[in-house]
């Protein structure tokens, strides 16, 4: 404290001598503009239907001007309730208000809101102008706030709080802002619909979302389609982390764009990938991924137990991996308000094509909703996912916890009834996939060598060794059912089963 002292004082002398050679400071006004504050409210009074053109992304707060706001809420209300919205029908509303001047009354006021009116073509425009200095006027208010909070912060208001408490405002600001398209014509939806048709039947596999690069799951969900929310779910052990980083890396390795005749760069196949790897470390998933494509046991890996020739193969492989455009958080325990923040700033710098969030059950609500009972906060979650995909127009894959009452059953393959906290998670969902190894159960029944249940335990072991299924349990746009990947627990790898397996099912 000591320390500081002599250079807040030297601070404060070199201000005050400033001051003075400068001349008194300036006071700098809050962003606002009373003129398209006027030139709207009389495009209103003059033409009602300019109130349309602004009522969905404008209210009275967003109003530098008291009396503005006043009148334009009044307005409103008047052009809701099916009446005409004029000087003459406001006049009554503002008899007894102060005058705006000592010669200016308020329905003098109205009067020339009108009589200067334009047309209502820039009410739009007005409304923006508006919009948008208030905003910075809301982000100046947080600014502040934000200083006075940390000059003098309570015992029990640690900065970590501060810097949650400031990412939450300014992302409820951010998601304020989100006043939307409105209602767009059917003719226009259909244009739009024909273009995504377009674009499958010109892609390879034909599909109309992004491949997985698994050709069988592909073929029932037609890639992973933009802006749904898609939940793995499986019990532990049963592979669901290693096949999301399947499907990732499958997706950042086919990433390819090409330049459109404006400049702009149009991604044609792949995607850039987001994962925030909540339970596992970077250097864990990265191993993870690299063991698969190097064909090495990722236990051997972390061991050292690896001869040269393998070293070199993990030294090659690792090297093209380098260039994939895959990227991981590995920021445990961070709630939906800073995963949407980080999202949002990946797409901005590098694009996003598929976002994967491993897992669910790990991301925490905002702060106000930290009291409530943990269903209500994973339905925020899964809200705020889903609300994500659709904004930033990409597929979100929530990997997501089973509970136990899979292994009371005979029968283990997971249902939707197995979801924890079910009710909000198959309700947001768009799909919801299960993975299911049966050689995972049907290993840990071995029994005694040389009995002949011994000889049963094989013949079945032999038969779904090797395999895994995934469960198609919900899925909007396309039909449930099952898909039959191979799996190779050394590398943690899924892949497409041969054909041959494929035939051998249908035989039998």
């Amino acid at each position: 404290m000591n320390q500081t002292a002599p250079a807040a004082l030297l601070r404060t002398d070199q201000l005050k001598a400033q001051a003075r050679a400068d001349g008194p400071l300036e006071f700098r006004q809050s962003p606002h503009n009373i003129e398209a504050e006027q030139a709207l409210l009389g495009a209103i009074l003059v033409n009602n239907e300019a109130m349309d053109r602004v009522s969905a992304f404008l209210d009275m707060t967003h109003f530098y001007d008291p009396l503005h706001a006043q009148i334009y809420e009044i307005a409103g209300k008047l052009i809701q309730a099916g009446k005409q919205a004029t000087p003459v029908t406001l006049r009554t509303f503002f008899e007894t208000a102060e005058p705006v001047t000592e010669e200016l009354t308020v329905p003098q006021y109205l009067g020339r809101l009108a009589a200067n009116a334009t047309t209502i073509i820039n009410a739009a425009d007005y409304g923006r102008t508006i919009y948008d200095l208030a905003t910075r006027r809301a982000l100046i208010t947080i600014g502040e706030e934000m200083v006075v909070t940390a000059y003098d912060s309570p015992v029990d208001f640690p900065p970590e709080t501060q810097i949650q408490e400031a990412e939450s405002r300014l992302y409820e600001l951010a998601e304020s802002g989100k006043y939307g398209q409105g209602f767009q014509t059917f003719g226009h939806a259909l244009t739009e619909a024909i273009k995504m048709a377009n674009a499958a039947y010109q892609r390879d596999g034909h599909l109309s979302g992004v491949s997985s690069g698994l050709s069988d799951l592909d073929a029932k969900m037609g890639g992973l389609q933009a802006s749904d929310l898609i939940v793995l779910a499986g019990r532990p052990s049963m592979g669901k982390t290693a096949l999301a980083t399947n499907i990732a890396y499958n997706i950042a390795k086919k990433f390819e764009t090409e330049k459109q005749a404006d400049g702009i760069l149009k991604v044609t196949n792949g995607g850039v990938v987001g994962f925030f790897s909540l339970e596992m470390s970077a250097e864990q998933l990265a191993t993870r991924i690299l063991a698969e494509q190097a064909e090495i046991s990722s236990e051997k890996i972390r061991r050292g137990m690896i001869t040269e020739e393998e070293f070199r193969r993990l030294v090659a492989v690792s090297q093209e991996m380098a260039r994939i455009p895959l990227f991981i958080d590995q920021t445990g325990g961070i709630s939906i308000a800073q995963l949407a923040a980080r999202a949002r700033k990946l797409k901005r710098q590098h694009g996003l094509g598929l976002l994967v969030v491993d897992y669910l059950q790990l991301l925490s609500g905002s702060s106000k909703n930290s009291n409530a009972n943990r269903v209500q906060e994973i339905t925020e979650i899964t809200t705020g996912l889903k609300a994500l995909a659709k904004e930033l127009g990409c597929p979100i894959m929530a990997l997501s916890q089973l509970s136990r009452q899979v292994e009371q059953r005979e029968d283990k393959r997971p249902q939707l009834s197995d979801l924890r906290e079910s009710g909000s998670i198959e309700q947001d969902a768009d799909v919801v996939l299960f993975v299911y190894r049966e050689e995972y159960y049907v290993e840990r029944t071995k029994p005694s060598e040389g009995t002949a249940e011994f000889q049963d335990w094989m013949t079945k072991m032999q038969m779904v060794s090797g395999k895994a299924e995934v469960i198609i349990g919900k899925q909007r746009h396309g039909p449930v059912g099952s898909v039959q990947l191979a799996f190779e627990p050394n590398f943690t790898r899924f892949g497409n089963l041969a054909r041959e397996f494929h035939m051998a099912e249908r035989l039998e």
